[in-house]
């Protein structure tokens, strides 16, 4: 587990600087292995884990979901929980574990989540969020954060979007992530509630205007580095892209360090693979399967040639057993091969 010596000496003492751009934390998706991927891709980008919740931390011990990789930094923890004190603790044990950052879910619609009394459930409760957010606060010295959406339900996104932010703000908060639509608790399925309730980016803008002293990250929907761009030259703070960067995160990646922060160069998702290898080979070591690794790798030559046999030798091989970081190598020279065809 990385710890706070390893934070210190990763050079990203500026989340805020980081958060110009983050991939946003998706369950069952940005794991460690995915976001040692990503942080090959790009030095800069602010990573941020799986929804960890409170309770399985504080009640169930299960200090091994706050395993990361050094390398990682910057990275964040995502947080589920709705109660005070079991957050504070939560956000203790993460800071304790190396995070540069804590954040509090308030934005995720699943049945699972809403049972427990939190995710998007807690925009219908902003003196709640307050507390929590004030807990952690008084308990740890990294940056404690929200994302959220615009509202749930029948609320009127303008009418409650601001008390929200007010609120948080007061408590501490000072920055915030905001999914620019609405939850529906009831009748949306957690992937329709990331598609079908309509997008509102100028709510967003406006509140950033409403709250100059607040960071506001915008998310939802953003599938491209341009249109990332296009909103912090808007004025925005921050922007999270969530699914592109995942389904494709060389287009969205790559290029963000010279783009977004002027550091760098472009990456090559090639040499990526190259410096993947020592990874893997070590977490198999370990006991891991390297489809648990490889999954997360499907799509970074999407759209370019030798994209379909990558995805297929990964996909059909990574499953057999014994298999290594030799079949990654096999397919990367068969990329290698159609794109020089």
């Amino acid at each position: 587990m990385a710890n706070s010596k390893n934070r210190e000496r990763s050079g990203f003492s500026d989340v805020q600087r980081s958060a110009r751009l983050s991939v946003a934390p998706m369950m069952d998706w940005t794991d460690r292995h995915c976001r040692y991927l990503h942080r090959l891709l790009s030095r800069e980008t602010l990573l941020y884990t799986e929804m960890v919740t409170a309770p399985a931390l504080v009640r169930g011990g299960a200090l091994h979901l706050l395993e990361f990789n050094a390398e990682e930094h910057p990275v964040a923890l995502q947080l589920g929980g709705s109660d005070p004190g079991e957050l504070a603790e939560a956000a203790r044990l993460g800071a304790e574990a190396g995070y540069d950052e804590i954040n509090l879910n308030c934005g995720c619609p699943s049945d699972r989540v809403q049972s427990g009394a939190f995710g998007a459930v807690l925009m219908q409760t902003p003196e709640l969020v307050a507390d929590c957010v004030a807990a952690m606060r008084e308990t740890v010295d990294v940056e404690v954060t929200v994302k959220c959406r615009i509202g749930v339900d029948e609320q009127e996104p303008e009418e409650v979007l601001p008390e929200f932010l007010e609120k948080i703000r007061a408590a501490g908060c000072g920055r915030v992530t905001i999914h620019a639509r609405k939850a529906w608790l009831q009748g949306l399925s957690p992937k329709e509630n990331r598609d079908v309730p309509p997008l509102d980016y100028e709510l967003v803008h406006r509140m950033k205007a409403a709250f100059p002293d607040l960071h506001v990250s915008l998310n939802g929907g953003i599938a491209t580095l341009a249109e990332a761009k296009a909103h912090l030259d808007r004025g925005l703070d921050g922007v999270m892209v969530g699914r592109a960067a995942y389904h494709q995160p060389a287009d969205v990646l790559c290029a963000a360090d010279p783009e977004i922060y002027g550091t760098g160069s472009v990456s090559d998702p090639a040499e990526s693979v190259r410096q993947m290898l020592p990874y893997i080979e070590a977490r198999l070591s370990e006991g891991a399967r390297l489809n648990q690794i490889t999954r997360h790798m499907l799509g970074l030559f999407a759209g370019k040639p030798g994209a379909r046999q990558w995805r297929r030798m990964l996909s059909e091989g990574a499953c057999r057993a014994g298999a290594g970081p030799e079949l990654v190598e096999e397919a990367l020279v068969q990329v290698g091969k159609r794109a020089a065809a």
